[in-house]
C-alpha cells in the first residue's frame, strides 16, 4: 500500500494552543478512510516575575503572598507538546501530551516528564475520554504568551467525560471532584457532574450558553460528619468578529461554579456550603498587519463566602515570522486578595517563541 505524506500549512496566528488540541502537521493517508496524523509544537519561554506573589511558570487563580517583593527569571520549554490522531472511518482517537509532568531538575538536566492532556475516542455524535470540559467555550480563550492565558475569569478544566453533540447542542456527564482546601476530602463523589451547552454560530462568530449541575461531598467542619450540597453554575461566552481580522472574546460565569472557573481562585465549598463565584474575562485582539497582532485583556473573580478576590491583566505583541514560526512578548499583572487580607500582586514579562510542527 502506498502511504502519502502531506505537509499541512499551519496558520500560527495564535500563540495559544491550550484552547484546543494542537493541529496535526503531518498526515499519512493509509487508504480506505484510514489516516494517521502527527502534530504539536515546540515552545520556548523566557519569563521574569517581580512582586510579592511568588513566581510561577504561568499564573493560576491563586498564589503565595510573600512578606517582601521577590524577582525571578527562568527560561523553559515545558509547554512543548506532541499529539497523534488515528482515524478509521467514523472512529477517531486522539492523544496529546505536554511536558508539565514534573520531576524537573534545574541543577543538572532540566528533565521533565510527559503529562497526559487529551485522550479520547469520537464516534459519530459521541465522545468518550479526557478533554476540555463541555462547560468551556474554547474559542473564547484569549491569545497569550502565558501558558494558561488569563486564568482569572476563565473556565479551564480537562477531565474524563461522555459527551453527546448534535448541531449546536452538547450534553455531557463528567468526572466529579469536590475542591475544598483545608477540608478533608472524604473521596465519596459518586454522582457525575452534568453539563449542557448550546452554541450559536454565524459569520459574525459564536456565543455559547452553558449550565452546570453538581453534587459536592465534604466533611462538615462543625461536627466532622460527611456532608453534601448541590451546586449550579451558569456561563455565557463568545468570540465575536469586529473590524477586519479583529475579535473580542469574553466569558461571564455566575453561580456555584467552583473549580470549573478561575483555576482555584474560588473553591467548591466554604463554611459547609457551596461557594458562589462571580467571574468575567474580556479580551480584544487587534491585527496591526496581516501577521502582527496584540491582545489586551482583563479578568476578575470574586468568591462570595470566603471573599477571595483576584484580577489579572496583560497586553502583548505577536508576529508570525513564517506560517510555522511565531514570536511574541507580553507584560501583565496578577493580583490576589484572599479573604484573610494577605493582598499581593506581581508584574511579569514574557518572551515566547513557538514553532508549529
Amino acid at each position: 500500500m502506498m502511504i502519502s505524506q502531506s505537509r499541512k500549512l499551519i496558520v500560527a496566528s495564535s500563540m495559544l494552543a491550550c484552547a484546543a488540541p494542537a493541529m496535526a502537521g503531518f498526515e499519512f493517508d493509509l487508504g480506505d478512510g484510514n489516516k494517521l496524523k502527527f502534530g504539536g509544537y515546540i515552545k520556548i519561554d523566557a519569563r521574569y516575575v517581580d512582586g510579592d506573589v511568588a513566581y510561577k511558570d504561568f499564573w493560576t487563580g491563586r498564589g503565595t503572598v510573600l512578606q517582601d517583593d521577590k524577582s525571578q527569571f527562568k527560561i523553559f520549554a515545558n509547554e512543548t507538546r506532541f499529539n497523534t490522531t488515528y482515524i478509521h472511518g467514523d472512529v477517531t482517537g486522539f492523544l496529546e501530551f505536554d511536558l508539565y509532568g514534573g520531576n524537573g531538575n534545574e541543577i543538572i538536566s532540566n528533565s521533565y516528564n510527559p503529562r497526559l492532556r487529551h485522550a479520547f475516542i469520537k464516534y459519530q455524535d459521541w465522545l468518550a475520554g479526557q478533554t476540555w470540559t463541555t462547560y468551556m467555550n474554547t474559542s473564547a480563550i484569549p491569545e497569550t504568551a502565558d501558558f494558561a492565558g488569563a486564568t482569572v475569569g476563565l473556565a479551564f478544566i480537562r477531565q474524563g467525560m461522555i459527551r453527546y453533540s448534535n448541531s449546536g447542542f452538547e450534553f455531557a456527564v463528567e468526572n466529579p471532584e469536590t475542591y475544598a482546601p483545608g477540608v478533608e476530602d472524604p473521596e465519596n463523589d459518586n454522582i457525575p457532574d452534568l453539563v449542557a451547552k448550546y452554541t450559536f454560530k454565524d459569520d459574525w462568530g459564536n456565543i455559547s450558553a452553558s449550565i452546570l449541575g453538581r453534587q459536592l461531598n465534604f466533611f462538615n467542619t462543625e461536627d466532622g460528619s460527611e456532608d453534601d450540597d448541590y451546586a449550579v453554575g451558569y456561563s455565557l461566552a463568545g468570540n465575536i468578529k469586529t473590524f477586519g481580522k479583529d475579535d473580542i472574546r469574553f466569558q461571564v460565569h455566575l453561580g456555584e461554579t467552583g473549580r470549573y472557573t478561575t483555576v482555584t481562585t474560588s473553591q467548591d465549598v466554604y463554611n459547609n456550603e457551596a461557594e458562589e463565584t462571580t467571574a468575567y474575562l474580556v479580551a480584544y485582539r487587534h491585527f496591526w498587519t496581516e501577521t502582527m497582532r496584540s491582545t489586551f485583556l482583563y479578568g476578575m473573580a470574586e468568591a462570595d463566602g470566603s471573599e477571595d478576590e483576584a484580577t489579572q491583566w496583560s497586553v502583548n505583541l505577536f508576529e508570525n515570522l513564517t506560517k510555522e514560526l511565531a514570536v511574541g512578548f507580553e507584560i501583565g499583572n496578577f493580583e490576589m486578595e484572599p479573604g484573610t487580607g494577605d493582598k499581593g500582586d506581581s508584574y511579569y514579562g514574557q518572551l515566547s517563541v513557538r514553532y508549529v510542527l
